[in-house]
């Protein structure tokens, strides 16, 4: 079984060997090309009403950092945009790349931000478990936020200042009473298609959503991130330098704008 990452042997251009929908007709990420994205007016705006005390914990599972939430009810939920119904707050996790220049895994017009956070949700009406909504074609929701490099985020502090705590594959600490929408630029304009996870097993059941308008991070900041290790404590230690899939063909997909 290939042990995907992200390096020469086991990167993007190999997972089609063991997840052969690497080539199917939703793949995630793409490049917007804005001037063709359709203006779509029946497009409400989005709605993420997300409860603090549903944040559990900071994790590094070996590919990126991800912050965990309970999702055992409706207390964190998406609704709006794209969506029909409620979907349930999982996760969030980031993507960068091994220099300041490249590292989102989305691009507009053939340019890559810094990094890309995805916020990432199902659809809780529909389906019982985040593992029954991964298979079905309306199962997930993702919404992503480029960011660029400028002023320190202090809301994005509240992870970078504790990435030394899991700075090892496997590693977690406890993180509560935590709020993403903190992280969401003012404006909550956006795109939408439909993609798939930008990981193994890429399966095609994600409403991409998004926004236009980045948030900033510092040069610091993005260092954090590439300090954590894609190896376990014990192991010759290799740091997580990038983590983002490149652009996937359109393949004739429509990609809307409210």
């Amino acid at each position: 079984m290939l042990h995907w990452g992200y390096d020469e042997h086991n990167g993007p251009a190999r997972w089609k060997e063991v997840f052969p929908v690497a080539n199917g007709d939703r793949q995630s990420p793409i490049d917007i090309k804005t001037e063709e994205t359709k203006y779509d007016p029946a497009l409400p705006p989005i709605s993420p009403n997300y409860d603090p005390t549903s944040a559990k914990v900071i994790l590094n599972n070996g590919h990126s950092t991800s912050v965990e939430f309970d999702d055992t009810e409706n207390k964190s939920v998406l609704r709006g945009g794209p969506l029909t119904g409620s979907y349930r707050l999982r996760q969030i996790h980031f993507h960068w790349g091994a220099s300041d220049d490249i590292g989102s895994e989305h691009a507009v017009d053939g340019k890559k931000y810094a990094a890309e956070l995805h916020v990432v949700h199902w659809n809780s009406d529909k389906y019982s478990t985040f593992v029954e909504a991964a298979r079905q074609r309306d199962g997930l929701a993702v919404m992503a936020v480029f960011l660029k490099i400028g002023e320190c985020n202090s809301q994005l502090k509240k992870i970078t200042d504790r990435l030394d705590t899991i700075r090892a594959k496997g590693k977690q600490a406890l993180f509560t009473n935590f709020d993403p929408s903190c992280l969401l630029p003012h404006s909550l304009d956006y795109w939408t298609y439909l993609g798939s996870l930008t990981v193994p097993p890429l399966l095609e059941s994600v409403i991409w959503i998004i926004l236009r308008e980045p948030i900033s991070v510092s040069s610091e900041q993005l260092a954090k991130f590439r300090s954590l290790l894609c190896t376990a404590e014990g192991e010759a230690a290799c740091c997580m330098l990038r983590n983002y899939r490149p652009p996937q063909p359109l393949k004739g997909r429509e990609v809307r704008r409210n």
